[in-house]
């Protein structure tokens, strides 16, 4: 029986699979989802030692078309869409007037009019409702969500196992590019991307076909150490990797050069939305700047947790958890530029007490060559 306060929440077409797994549910951003199976150490290492599966059919997908949808999104995203190939991807933001972002983004470019983005589930209508907005160009814009499960296959023996079950070699693939193919059967769009800083793919295919595909996939993977993922250990994996995650590093009310995300800007493409703001910024200076941090006793660092230097409060930690893999404490948080120097100690306030930490250099992981 569903209790009342779970009727509101979304589900992707793997919420029965997920249950019947014995997964552990939460509301994320309104979506009824897995946060983890087997724990969030156990997931997290299986996808930096081989591989794990994981549901992200929350995303969303917004698909542009038309001989003017270069210009619109150029105009309303920072990457330079003019550099992409036909099956090529490019991570992106979706950007405001500020020189802050809506949303992330990744833009995926089918041929030169036809063009499919895929953003964050809790942004999805209003990023739909913003590059319609933006549309001064006449251009196709649809908000395609409802027409895609998605998953993410990850890990250093990721390659392996999908390998066996496409009609196509994706080792050839290079790393954000992706094409049209067929996974178990099943017709879809295989793309070299993901947000675990592992090698891997991910799958966006039609939802009626999700069950029989997870659980062929699983099958397939479980003698080489592939198990079914959670939320949890995707925020472990990406947070060691050094991604942003939206609502926490990027938000409307930080700028792409504050999160750290200045090589997404292509201020040389010419116009964009917040590109003024962004120049003005690299020339004269910001308020705040991303680094990430280790702690320097055993007491981890969680997310809105007050930052000092010399005893002063000088920012917020976004994002921190214990590491895995790394087996550190570790963070991101805003602080100073002038403070932001890798090497220099700070504080995070920790229950009333403040608990050593060092600047670091993010990321703080990268996988092997």
């Amino acid at each position: 029986m569903i209790a009342p306060a779970e009727q509101a929440l979304k589900r992707t077409a793997l919420n029965a699979t997920h249950r019947a797994c014995g997964a552990k549910m939460v509301d994320f951003s309104g979506w009824d989802m897995p946060v983890e199976y087997s724990g969030i150490t156990r997931e997290h290492l299986a996808v930096r030692t081989a591989a794990g599966l994981f549901d992200v059919s929350h995303m969303g997908e917004i698909e542009v078309r038309g001989p003017q949808a270069r210009a619109l999104l150029q105009h309303v995203t920072s990457n330079d869409v003019a550099r992409l190939q036909d099956n090529q991807a490019q991570y992106s933001a979706l950007m405001l007037s500020t020189g802050c972002a809506i949303d992330d983004c990744v833009v995926h470019r089918f041929v030169a009019d036809h063009y499919f983005i895929c953003v964050n589930a809790a942004n999805t209508d209003k990023d739909y409702e913003w590059i319609a907005q933006c549309n001064s160009w006449g251009v196709e814009v649809r908000n395609v969500s409802t027409h895609y499960s998605q998953i993410a296959l990850q890990g250093p023996k990721a390659l392996g196992i999908i390998s066996r079950l496409t009609d196509s070699n994706p080792g050839d693939l290079k790393y954000y590019w992706f094409r049209r193919a067929r996974c178990a059967g099943v017709e879809g769009i295989l793309a070299r991307t993901g947000y675990t800083g592992e090698d891997g793919f991910e799958f966006y295919f039609p939802p009626a076909a999700s069950a029989e595909l997870w659980n062929t996939l699983l099958d397939a993977g479980r003698e080489e150490g592939l198990i079914p993922c959670g939320l949890g250990a995707r925020n472990t994996l990406r947070l060691e990797a050094g991604y942003a995650l939206y609502g926490h590093e990027l938000d409307e009310q930080t700028t792409l050069l504050e999160a750290n995300l200045g090589w997404i800007a292509k201020l040389e493409k010419g116009d964009f939305l917040g590109r003024d703001v962004l120049v003005r910024q690299r020339a004269q200076g910001m308020p705040k700047k991303l680094i990430g941090f280790e702690m320097l006793d055993r007491a981890p660092a969680r997310d809105g947790y007050a930052v000092c230097i010399d005893g002063k409060s000088a920012g917020k930690v976004t994002s921190g958890s214990p590491a895995p893999f790394l087996k550190k404490n570790i963070g991101m948080a805003f602080v100073p530029p002038a403070a932001a120097m890798a090497g220099r100690e700070i504080q995070i306030e920790i229950r009333g007490r403040q608990a050593p930490a060092r600047i670091v250099p993010l990321p703080f992981y990268k996988r092997p060559k």
